[in-house]
Parts: structure tokens; sequence; C-alpha cells
């Protein structure tokens, strides 16, 4: 997540007014970079599958430090306490405490699950005071100092919730690799920036602070009081009248806008300053990635060796830390390590089995018409007696006549500064001219679908007609037989359903959102493109 390059910038005069009032503290004691308290503790001799899942649990990446928060990192504390009270100006009813911090939390889509399914860890965090995905540890700028930093890792968007036999979203229980098709940055990013110009000047902020986390010591409050905030006071006047933190749209739930903060991190000219940048991807089911040569969903990022290899595949994924967490290149590089054991992970993971009812001879059946029409770009699969094994994966990319803005915004000139960053070596970066046809795997729980998250159900994706011009996503629960958003037939929520977290409308109309192309199946008989659900819920 990009919260703004200026927001919360500790440097120069600040940190030199710190050095005067701590005196001898000021060097003796200073840490920069902290270590992910989010992280389960495992035994150093786990295997590294076991090390995988922890990292991508809660690693920090270098993302909790004194780099990180000039940009996307946030001081949690102070953040917290803005939205709290941001709430009660909705709700005067809303008590200063965890429990009003998670329902506005959740609003954006971050779990606080009971139990993570999918993983051997022995024991993972209490998702109680801080979401799934949120890594968080302390730095101190000066000696002295105490400061509570947060960052979104991995499982913020790659850790989706499971589901009921009934298409229900299970808030208790969340499966790490599979997607969160709710998560907002978008709105998340606006809260943050909108809570912080609102109450950064109320002295009922630190109050708040206090209530919210009781076990804050001298240090870490008076940090707060004569280091944070202050910075944070002087950052948002930069913003002067500015409505939006960012120039840029953060993406909409289950669709975030990578590129767009690529460019911003590394200073390579925004379309339009910004508004132009529209490149939603949708989140993807993390299952069998491994098998790719080529990541993003262009396949721009490709492996020195054209193979797909899991230590150049970690490399680059390492990459991904500078737009989603603020880290330089040079300190990502650091970290590729743990993401070459988070690939060891992925290599057996798989995501939660579709929970509802499949009738598997006509499944069956539609393995034959995946095999004729689907595998070619998407990847072969045996049967297996009804639980089909990736077989062969083509690593297919082209044009299908989907939507194109997104091919557009990764530009020759970001592509030439990521040549000529400390990544030089460990992407090739192309020019695709289409996008790449991921496999399968966890699909029945990805809507809405395309790249864009342009098209509600799989239904609709094999037949055009059916596709609607603007739906809620976000928070939903699923319909087993269109396998995709539960959706009334004006693209709403059905009456009484009360979603997980706050929805928003896409609205196809509206640039790089097209819901046109990819037509395959709209010459299928009806009864054939049920059995092709059929057998995608096996996936």
């Amino acid at each position: 997540m990009a919260t703004g390059r200026r927001a919360f910038r500790i440097a120069g005069a600040a940190v030199l007014a710190a050095v005067l009032a701590l005196g001898g503290y000021a060097v003796v004691g200073a840490r920069h970079d902290g270590a992910s308290l989010a992280r389960p503790a495992l035994n150093p001799a786990a295997p590294e599958t076991t090390m995988g899942a922890a990292a991508f649990i809660g690693a920090g990446f270098g993302g909790i430090s004194l780099g990180a928060l000039e940009t996307n990192a946030i001081p949690w504390k102070l953040t917290a306490a803005a939205l709290v009270l941001d709430e009660q100006t909705r709700d005067p009813a809303a008590a200063t405490d965890a429990a009003t911090l998670r329902k506005v939390m959740r609003r954006f889509g971050f779990l606080y699950p009971a139990r993570l399914d999918g993983t051997d860890l022995p024991a993972v965090p209490a998702f109680s005071e801080k979401p799934l995905g949120m890594t968080h540890g302390f730095i101190a700028p000066v000696g002295g100092v105490r400061i509570e930093v947060a960052n979104l890792g991995c499982a913020a968007c790659h850790a989706g919730v499971a589901y009921a036999p009934d298409g229900l979203p299970d808030t208790a229980r969340a499966v790490p690799g599979m997607a969160n098709t709710s998560l907002d940055l978008e709105s998340y990013t606006q809260a943050i920036f909108a809570a912080l110009n609102r109450h950064a000047a109320d002295p009922a902020l630190l109050a708040a602070a206090d209530t919210l986390f009781p076990e804050m010591g001298w240090q870490e409050r008076a940090s707060l009081r004569w280091i944070v905030l202050p910075l944070a006071q002087r950052r948002l006047k930069d913003y002067g009248a500015a409505e939006r933190a960012l120039t840029f749209p953060n993406g909409l739930p289950g669709a975030t806008n990578g590129v767009a903060a690529l460019k911003f991190q590394s200073g390579t000219p925004l379309i339009g300053g910004g508004a132009g940048e529209r490149g939603f991807v949708s989140i993807p089911d993390l299952g069998l990635r491994h098998r790719r040569s080529r990541l993003l969903a262009d396949g721009a990022y490709a492996t020195p060796s054209g193979k797909a290899d899991a230590a150049e595949l970690a490399a680059i994924t390492s990459f991904f830390t500078v737009p989603s967490m603020g880290v330089k290149p040079e300190e990502a590089q650091r970290h590729i390590p743990e993401a070459r054991a988070i690939f060891g992970w992925l290599a057996q993971y798989r995501p939660q089995p579709f929970p509802g009812p499949v009738d598997l001879a006509q499944a069956q059946r539609g393995a034959g018409i995946y095999a004729k029409g689907c595998a070619a770009c998407h990847g072969s699969f045996d049967w297996n007696d009804g639980a089909p094994l990736l077989t062969d994966y083509p690593d297919w990319i082209g044009d299908v006549g989907t939507d194109r803005l997104r091919l557009e915004v990764l530009d020759p000139a970001l592509a030439e500064a990521i040549r000529a960053s400390a990544y030089r070596d460990a992407i090739r970066v192309q020019d695709s001219g289409g996008y790449a046809a991921p496999p399968l795997a966890g699909v029945w729980a990805s809507a809405p679908y395309l790249h864009n998250g342009a098209v509600p159900s799989l239904a609709a994706l094999l037949d055009p007609k059916l596709r609607p011009r603007r739906f809620m996503v976000g928070g939903h629960a699923l319909d087993w037989d269109s396998m995709g958003i539960r959706l009334t037939a004006e693209g709403r929520y059905p009456a009484g359903y009360r979603p997980i977290a706050t929805p928003q409308w896409v609205d196809t109309r509206q640039p790089g959102l097209g819901n046109g192309g990819h037509e395959y199946g709209s010459d299928l008989p009806a009864a054939d493109r049920q059995a092709l659900i059929a057998f995608l819920k096996l996936l």
C-alpha cells in the first residue's frame, strides 16, 4: 500500500531536533530497521516449507523501517487512534477499544481469523489488535525513541476468507495463498489520510492512543507526542487542500494498482499526473504460480533463464516489496532468501477445496470440454479421480481482446527504470503484448474475473451477454450456480445479505475496467458451459 511519499517522513530538521533533545541517547540505541513481530516463531531447524509459510504470514521484508515510513508504512498507534476517533464522529456510541478498531479495519476487507487453514505452522499470532497480513515492529530513528511501524505484507492481499458450504464467507477461517477478493487499499489509504487530517490537531488523538494501547511505555508515549505527531501535522500541511493522499487510484476491492505504485516509488512519470493510472489487476490465487516463468498479469517480469526456476522467481517476487511496502530495491534484495522459502511453501500449497456440491459426472464431462478449449492456454489437467492435477503448463501469453490499459501503463520509461535498478540482472523486463493465462487453481473463489476484475462470475465469463455494466464487489457471498459473486439482476447484493466488508461498484464503462474480450464459451451449449464450470470448481 502506498500512503503518500511525504506523509510521515522522519528526516531533516525533525531528526536534528530529536538529537538535540535526547542528547547522548541519540546515537546509542538508534535502530532504523525493526524485526516483524507478526512473523510466527519457529524452531531454526524447521523445514523450508514451514519457514516459507511463516515468512508469508508475517515477514517484514525491510518494510518496518525508517525508509518505508517515508512512503508506505504507517505509525501504527497514531493511525489507529485517528481511525477510531473518525469512527466516533459517525457513531458517538463507539468505544475507544480494539473492537471498534477491528470494525473499521474489516470494512476495508482486512481479516481477523481465529484459525488459518492449509499451513503446517505450529502456532500463529493472535489476530486481535492487528489483522492478518499486517507486519509490525519497532524502530528508533534516534536513540531513546520508540515508534511502532506497521506495513502490509504478503498475506494482506494473498490470504483469502474461507467459504462455508452455502457460499457464505466464514470469517473465522482464512486460507493463506488464496486471494483476498475484498481488500480495498484505495479506501484504506483514503480513510487514513482523511482521519489524520481531521484529528491530527485534536488533543483527543493522543488520549485515544493511550486508551487503545495501555501497554505503551513512557518512551513510546513521548515519541508519539514529541516526534511522530508533529511530523504528521507538518507533512499533512504539505498536502494543502488536496483531497487525496495519492495522485493515482489505488484499486478496488480485490484489485490493486502495483504499476502506478512502482512509478510513484521510482519517480517515473504518471499518466495524466496519476489520474490516468488505472491499470488495476485482480489479486490472484497463488496456487501453481511456481510453474510460471513470467510474473505480473502481462508476464512483463521474466526470469533471466526463461524457465520456471524457483530461485529466479523468488528474486522477482522480492522486487514486489518495492511498490507494495515502500522498500528500496537494494534493501529488497536482502530478502530474496525469504522469498525463496515462500516459493518452497507455494510449491505444495493448494487452495481450499470447493466446499459446495459438485456433480462429478458433469464435472468429468466438463474436463473433456476444458481439454479441448482451455488447456492450450491454461494448462492440461489429469482427471485423477476428481482431484485434478496439472500435468502441463504452456505459460501462454497473448491478446484475447480484453481491456488493454493495464498493458499500456507499464511503459518504456518504467521498464528502463527497472533495468537501471539493483534488479537489472534478476528481472528480464519484456513487452509481451498481451496478458498471461494463469493456472486456474482456486478459480472458483477468485471472482470477479479477467485480469481487471470486470466480470462477476464464470457464467458471465463464458457467456458475454450475461456480463453486467456495473456490479458490487467486496465482502460478498458466492453463488454456486453462476460460480461468482452472489448478485441480483441489478448487480446488487441480495436483500438481507450483510457483506463482511464495504462493497464498491465496478463500472465497466470506466477506463481500465472494460469487460470485453475472452469470449471462449460463447458458442458452447448452456449445458456444456455448466459442465465446464463444474470441472473448474475442482481446480
